[in-house]
């Protein structure tokens, strides 16, 4: 934290090279942020710098009460769904009443896969599964909160994450499956 208060205190007074150092820091993981909310890489960089600006112009405001980087990824959060809001068509209007889950075994299989996979089929999710998916499932926001943040009902948050996980495991088990004819054809090639 004693860091942070440096480099809080040295981009507010103009130092050289201040805005540089606070950039090389946090832009990295910013911009993992970024690309989770994004369609394409130069959404999330579109994302990144318009977050980065805010950071700036609001960054006498940050109090200290918590840490420098969650606020900072707030900020993050907070302008890719500004983003989101400005591209966005519409989700369409689902009751979850009319969409039902059971868990099965096939929610293992999101245990089993690596974390650049698992990111490659999120970032490959329909924008609106995505949001929701990101918001509640990776950054820990409640149902309520996230129909706030888009303009949709709760109902239709809590719709869209089911369909999110459900696409999720669909995409797993296709993967899973490929992996399994791949393996079957090299042991029968050595047989």
């Amino acid at each position: 934290m004693l860091d942070d208060r440096h480099f809080i205190k040295d981009c507010i007074e103009n130092k050289p090279g201040a805005i540089d150092r606070l950039y090389k820091r946090y832009a990295p993981m910013l911009f993992g942020i970024c690309l989770r909310y994004a369609a394409s890489n130069q959404e999330a960089e579109d994302i990144l710098h318009d977050g980065f600006v805010r950071i700036m112009k609001h960054l006498r405001e940050f109090r200290g009460e918590g840490s420098f980087e969650g606020w900072l990824k707030k900020i993050m959060v907070n302008t890719a769904i500004n983003q989101y809001r400005k591209n966005q068509a519409g989700f369409g209007v689902v009751s979850l009443d009319d969409y039902h889950h059971a868990p099965s075994h096939e929610d293992d299989l999101v245990d089993q896969i690596a974390a650049q996979e698992l990111f490659a089929l999120v970032s490959a999710m329909p924008e609106g599964y995505r949001q929701v998916f990101n918001l509640f499932a990776i950054e820990g926001y409640r149902h309520k909160e996230i129909s706030e943040m888009l303009g949709i009902s709760e109902s239709t948050s809590k719709t869209q994450f089911l369909k999110a996980r459900k696409y999720l495991i669909q995409q797993l088990m296709q993967l899973k499956s490929m992996e399994m004819d791949s393996y079957k054809s090299k042991r029968d090639a050595h047989e």
